[in-house]
């Protein structure tokens, strides 16, 4: 579904991604991961349209997407998680999920000054996938009013109801507890089972080993391994690469 082929991009004479590739294979769940300062963020933004390469190509089911702007890699199918949330604080919980179903502009302040219009079909949506949380009962809660892990549960509602072809997730348990962890965990396989393509980046090893299908290893830019968790659990090079860290 995705590749990155020979991506390099240089901030100065940093290299922050250098001849990077790797593939995404369809309906199964992916981990980017490496040690800090290895280019994992930087291969995202460079996905979704954030940053444009120096060099090399981004293809998304079978279309070069490289240099496009992030709405209209958004508008392909492309959902991203942020690692920082960005829900609207003087909106309910159940009007940010709203929000999400529609991602090109005009729709979406459209929906923004029509929030209470909500469709029949939309709010049972909305409703199941608060339940699938555990948070049916915060939906009229306005999000200022949430924990930090409530609002990563929203956070990540909202990007798996933007309508989308292929999930990519920014740390998506990074500071929530070992019970929440647990459950997006439980929700990401769910996700898959149900044909979903989905790419993350996590520095939690046991969840992430646990969780991916095939896993990919940075450092200083590079892909140094890839495989299945269990080839990469005792790669020499990953390995060091972690404890050089």
């Amino acid at each position: 579904m995705l590749k990155v082929q020979n991506l390099k991009k240089y901030f100065g004479g940093v290299k922050a991604v250098d001849d990077c590739s790797f593939e995404v294979n369809e309906r199964t769940i992916t981990a980017l991961i490496g040690p800090n300062g290895a280019g994992k963020s930087t291969v995202f933004n460079l996905i979704s349209g954030l940053l444009n390469p120096d060099s090399g190509k981004i293809i998304f089911t079978n279309s070069n997407i490289t240099g496009l702007k992030p709405e209209e890699i958004s508008n392909l199918g492309i959902s991203r998680l942020f690692q920082q949330t960005k829900l609207f604080n003087n909106l309910t919980v159940k009007e940010n999920l709203f929000l999400a179903f529609d991602n090109e502009d005009t729709k979406f302040f459209k929906n923004l000054f029509r929030v209470n219009r909500i469709s029949k079909k939309k709010q049972e949506k909305i409703k199941e996938m608060l339940k699938l949380v555990d948070m049916e009962k915060f939906e009229n809660q306005l999000t200022r009013d949430l924990s930090y892990g409530q609002k990563r549960l929203i956070e990540l509602l909202r990007t798996i109801l933007n309508p989308h072809k292929f999930l990519i997730l920014d740390e998506p348990v990074a500071g929530v507890t070992p019970k929440l962890r647990e459950k997006i965990g439980e929700i990401l396989q769910k996700l898959e089972n149900q044909g979903e393509t989905i790419l993350l980046i996590e520095h939690d090893m046991n969840f992430t080993l646990k969780l991916a299908d095939i896993v990919v290893v940075m450092e200083k830019g590079r892909v140094i391994a890839q495989g299945k968790p269990e080839e990469i659990r005792n790669n020499p090079r990953v390995l060091d690469a972690y404890l050089g860290e």
